[in-house]
């Protein structure tokens, strides 16, 4: 369909890729990874013809329709969101008044005559055009795709100028795919998205009909829509087959293989020279010297790129609060005749990491924003416990920065004992490199103030931590950065995050704010869409094979013999999409009974060594409600075992 040969870009004097030699074909679900500054974008926008290339060439067949949607950037006025995405459907919409302007000039007409006749073919020649390209179902595509990308109902009479910018971008890609373009190009599609528009869209791309290619920065969202991906890395593109998982596995084992046969050609170069070099001044050897010369000519030398660094960032770790963190109780918040939420009432307990979820303006941000005290209850109680001390990152962040202050200055006064290369490092895990420290928060875009202001943030964090959408503008490496600093932290953390893979691996507990209420669930976020779907009714056996640790396991027999087992196939086959949340559910598990076994094993310790006697029953009552965990975790690590045995 398409294909790129010998292709090169610069950017300034700075190469981002060249000798790209790609055919894509019309089936084609193709996800660009790499780091940030490595071409992405660039590479996306050559394919789309906005940029040219500068070396090598780009050739298309013919009648193809390309559809681009940038990360940001676009304005729509002068219609209704419905008028404005039925727009894509203009020339169905021709045939459609053509249609009824045929049938009323064929009543007219006298059925003998010869314009009745030519009149009449043109009606079912439109007639049939009109069919094909499903001109009855426009609207209710319309209507599924808006309602797939969070419009309500009342928002689709709404002119498009009274949405935000991120609002508009929803609009513009749910018209890219009503057009279904034979190559759609969608640059961070998810950036806009919650959770529940970025799960519908994973849904529509597993299936699209036609190629795509999209760059995003969710390792979830790319396992489960794509089934290649390409990668530019040192100025090459290296493509691989499968999702971002796969890629992970692959590259590893094609770098271990080229690191093989980078040592093996050099024990033959290093051969050779030695045999040339002993026995280049005998004449009785100049034949087979000069014959071991070609052959190291002719060696074509392997190159092995250099390692991407791996950083480790560990927050300062803080001084530890009570066992209740926070509580509500009874609460509602309202903006004058507006509720947004009412009756909430739950604890937040020492060591949580909080994830809350919904969509875009039912209350993740108003709720998080109550915890750290910048806005007021409306109802209710909200109490802060022992020792607490709460650190909020607003999506605004940087509007309270130091704007005259380079980086790498306004750091180092937030950390005084930190050094120089601690600081550059630190920073460099926030995508800020060797220049870049040296600017001025001033000059800075949102995005990497943003970026720079969460790092600052977490040099010297409380031991409550408040973050609202603390993954925006981080690559996948930062991301991880991020990640890891953030499950070895003692302290709380309360978050918002579209971003399914690091939900998945930071949440123990997850809170939902939709239609006025906030609920509270146990577990991940693979664990509160299990229990969203029901999942937890059914009931099966361990996986062979695969068992939990041995104290785990003495208790496995025990959580079998109170839960009835479901021998309904129906009921357990799934789809690959619906199996491999499962198999990420079942390592769910194993992690959080590793997690709670050791906070178990803490409290029996603890009440070993009496120190009073309200210490003791807080222990015991922790020690009671984690052991109930225990016992509910076992029997749903069964469940989901079975249920993956069952779908092999």
């Amino acid at each position: 369909m398409i294909q790129l040969t010998g292709a090169g870009k610069r950017f300034g004097p700075k190469i981002l890729f060249e000798e790209l030699n790609w055919l894509i074909t019309p089936k084609d679900h193709i996800g660009i990874v790499g780091g940030n500054g490595t071409g992405k974008s660039t590479l996306l926008k050559a394919l789309a013809g906005i940029e040219g290339l500068d070396y090598g060439s780009l050739s298309g067949s013919k009648g193809i329709r390309a559809g681009y949607l940038p990360q940001d950037g676009i304005t729509l006025t002068g219609r209704s969101v419905f008028d404005e995405c039925m727009a894509v459907f203009a020339e169905i919409h021709a045939l459609e008044i053509e249609q009824q302007d045929l049938a009323r000039r064929m009543s007219e007409l006298d059925h003998s005559t010869q314009e009745y006749s030519q009149v009449s073919e043109r009606y079912h020649h439109v007639q049939s055009e009109f069919t094909a390209r499903d001109g009855y179902n426009i609207e209710s595509r319309v209507g599924s795709v808006l309602t797939g990308l969070g419009f309500r109902r009342e928002d689709w009479t709404k002119r498009v100028e009274e949405f935000s910018g991120g609002w508009q971008m929803r609009i513009a890609l749910a018209k890219l795919l009503l057009e279904e373009p034979n190559l759609l190009l969608l640059d961070e599609p998810t950036n806009h998205l919650d959770l529940e528009a970025r799960n519908w869209l994973e849904t529509y791309l597993a299936s699209y009909p036609n190629a795509f290619i999209l760059i995003s920065h969710d390792r979830f969202f790319l396992d489960v829509t794509v089934t290649k991906i390409a990668e530019i890395w040192n100025k090459r593109v290296w493509f691989y087959t499968g999702g971002y998982s796969k890629y992970e596995q692959q590259k590893g084992e094609r770098r271990a293989q080229l690191v093989a046969a980078y040592a093996n050609q050099r024990l033959r170069i290093e051969a050779l020279e030695a045999f040339i070099n002993r026995f280049r001044a005998q004449a009785t050897k100049a034949k087979q010297v000069q014959s071991r010369i070609k052959e190291l000519d002719k060696i074509e030398r392997i190159e092995v790129p250099p390692d991407e660094k791996t950083i480790h960032f560990r927050f300062p770790q803080p001084k530890p609060s009570g066992r209740i963190v926070a509580e509500f109780r009874n609460v509602a918040k309202r903006y004058g005749a507006k509720t947004v939420f009412e009756g909430a009432a739950f604890n937040i307990e020492r060591g949580d990491r909080v994830a809350l979820v919904g969509i875009n303006g039912a209350g993740k941000s108003t709720l998080i924003r109550l915890m750290s005290g910048e806005d007021p209850l409306t109802e209710g109680e909200y109490i802060l416990g022992y020792n607490v001390e709460a650190d909020y990152f607003a999506q605004d962040q940087y509007k309270v920065l130091d704007t005259e202050s380079t980086i790498l200055d306004d750091l180092g006064r937030v950390a005084p004992r930190a050094s120089n290369t601690e600081l550059r490092s630190i920073l460099g895990c926030f995508l800020f490199g060797e220049d870049d420290v040296f600017k001025k928060i001033g000059v800075l875009s949102g995005g990497e103030r943003n970026r720079y202001a969460l790092a600052r943030m977490l040099m010297m964090p409380g031991n409550f931590l408040l973050l609202d959408e603390p993954t925006n503008h981080l690559d996948m490496r930062a991301k991880d950065v991020l990640l890891t600093a953030l499950q070895e932290f003692s302290g709380t953390v309360v978050f918002v995050s579209h971003d399914r893979y690091f939900i998945d691996k930071l949440a123990t507990r997850v809170i939902e704010v939709a239609d006025g209420q906030v609920h509270a669930f146990p577990g991940n976020y693979e664990d509160y869409l299990w229990r969203k779907e029901g999942g937890g009714e059914l009931a099966v056996t361990p996986k062979a094979g695969a068992a939990p640790s041995a104290k785990t396991s003495q208790l496995v027999g025990a959580a079998a013999a109170e839960t009835p087992v479901v021998k309904d196939d129906k009921q357990r086959r799934l789809n690959p999409l619906k199996l491999k949340q499962m198999k990420d559910r079942q390592h769910g598990i194993e992690d959080e009974i590793t997690r709670l076994e050791v906070e178990i094993a803490d409290f029996e310790q603890g009440l070993s060594q009496y120190q009073s006697a309200q210490q003791s029953i807080d222990i015991a009552e922790l020690l009671e409600s984690r052991r109930n965990d225990m016992k509910n975790l076992l029997a749903e690590w069964e469940e989901v075992s079975e249920t993956i045995e069952a779908n092999r």
